[in-house]
């Protein structure tokens, strides 16, 4: 028990919040219409991420260099003088004072992903910093403020922009927004200096004054559900603001006390009043998904474990989020993965049932660096070969033998073997064995690309399959190769 506490503890210290809930912290939606909605998403399989905000001007870590917090991957270093927190904080909410992302194209964008393949979009509206980007009737400090430079270019609505260029494409739209928001002087009260990450004074001591934050965030959740057009998804970040466990917490923190004499986060009850929230946001969206992230509860409609591919099948709805290159914002000269192991990632997390969201940062001036575009088209190449084995599909256990991974149709009447290439193996070999799944006489296989059907011998245990050596030669694509069996 003692592990388990000090693993929470450290997951609550985790960067973004991000973190990875195991399964008995998922609690199902029981509202009809958002289940079928969260079948529909589990079918879509990939999606894209991006982070941005007048923090990429300086390539730096999103929001959390302005947090009292000292870690590493977020210490101050830009600016006139990075050691001292007050004059870093004040540049760095001035940053919007120079962000002018004059060469923004929202539509390059959204056509760019759709040839990868990507079926949904989360853009982060809202980060921790309290930076708007879309027009926000309830705040100043905004993309859309006539005193920042960007504010006179005919896109100045940054997300509304986004949306549309992406439902143009028949995507669905999520909108990423930050619960805590660091610039709001009622979550962080300019009469007191703020600690860490969370509301800089005790919600139960100015109630008036969280009342008002309250207020103010779901007027601005709700003003996106109502003037953007149909959002899909409502990701919620930064969940340390709840109401839940706040028992726990107080346990918690009673224990890490014993042990290492100090607290070094104030958690106190932010109660954000999810359950209304909620209850206002289906009434404009009623199939509404909402990801009350790393929180537990009924509005947690799917898990969203950061960085990491779970190493096994789940039995919930979950997508893993990735970075695609440089970090979560806009990195110089980013090194971007590469396609063999990107492809390798979709294909893992598909297979033990998740999604994938991809994230992408855009630049400074508003472009998607060349790396990410490249690795786009890698996608999208594959994809046009081989989709059928990843859009609709589900678990097919033991949904993985060595490096061939297994997924099945919705009904059940296809089976997908998706041959992973090993270390500089350039094409697939002559026989692929596979124990764990047995057919029957009048089984059909062939590989995708081919219509041609191939030849396969039962085993004692499982099949063997052969590949023609004219399709050794000219393979319909790179890095994975899918053979599809027709029961």
């Amino acid at each position: 028990m003692l592990i388990k506490i000090i693993y929470l503890i450290v997951a609550l210290a985790l960067s973004n919040t991000l973190c990875f809930s195991q399964e008995n912290e998922y609690i199902p939606e029981k509202n009809p219409l958002v289940l079928q909605k969260l079948k529909q998403w589990q079918n879509i399989k990939f999606g894209l991420l991006m982070h941005w905000g007048p923090y990429s001007q300086w390539s730096i870590v999103e929001s959390w260099s302005i947090c009292p917090e000292d870690y590493p991957w977020c210490r101050r270093t830009k600016g006139s003088k990075p050691n001292d927190y007050f004059t870093y904080k004040k540049e760095y909410e001035n940053l919007p004072k120079t962000f002018n992302p004059y060469k923004f194209n929202p539509d390059k964008w959204a056509k760019a992903a759709k040839y990868a393949g990507m079926k949904y979009v989360i853009f982060t509206t809202k980060h921790h910093d309290g930076f708007s980007m879309f027009d926000s009737k309830y705040t100043d400090y905004k993309i859309s403020n006539p005193q920042y430079p960007f504010s006179s270019n005919p896109l100045a609505n940054i997300s509304k922009e986004i949306f549309n260029a992406f439902r143009k494409q028949d995507f669905w739209v999520g909108a990423y927004f930050s619960k805590p928001d660091w610039h709001s002087p009622h979550y962080w009260d300019p009469k007191f200096p703020p600690k860490d990450r969370n509301v800089n004074y005790n919600p139960k001591l100015y109630p008036d004054k969280w009342e008002k934050f309250v207020k103010f965030t779901h007027n601005q959740i709700i003003e996106l559900l109502t003037d953007y057009g149909k959002i899909d998804i409502l990701w919620l970040d930064g969940g340390w603001v709840s109401k839940n466990s706040i028992e726990q917490i107080a346990k918690w923190t009673e224990e890490k006390i014993k042990k290492d004499g100090y607290m070094k986060h104030n958690m106190v009850n932010q109660d954000i009043r999810i359950d209304e929230l909620a209850q206002k946001a289906r009434k404009i969206r009623p199939d509404l998904l909402i990801v009350d992230r790393a929180v537990k509860g009924v509005h947690q409609n799917y898990l969203t474990p950061e960085n990491r591919v779970p190493k096994k099948a789940l039995s919930y709805p979950w997508e893993s989020c990735i970075i695609s290159g440089g970090g979560w914002s806009h990195t110089k000269n980013a090194k971007y993965m590469d396609a063999k192991k990107a492809i390798h990632l979709l294909v893992d997390i598909v297979v033990k049932g998740g999604n994938l969201l991809l994230n992408i940062a855009p630049t400074d001036l508003g472009e998607f660096q060349e790396g990410a575009y490249n690795l786009l088209k890698e996608y999208g190449d594959w994809m046009k070969i081989n989709s059928e084995s990843i859009y609709n599909t589900k678990v097919l256990a033991p949904y993985k033998e060595n490096n061939i991974c297994m997924t099945q149709n919705i009904s059940g009447d296809t089976y997908f073997f998706t041959y992973l290439s090993k270390e500089d193996e350039e094409t697939i070999p002559k026989q692929i064995n596979i124990k764990s799944i047995n057919l029957t006489k009048n089984s059909k296989l062939t590989l995708l690309g081919y219509d041609m059907p191939l030849e396969w011998k039962l085993k004692k245990e499982g099949f063997v399959v052969s590949i023609p050596q004219e399709i050794r030669e000219n393979l319909p694509c790179k890095y994975a190769w899918v053979i599809k069996l027709k029961k």
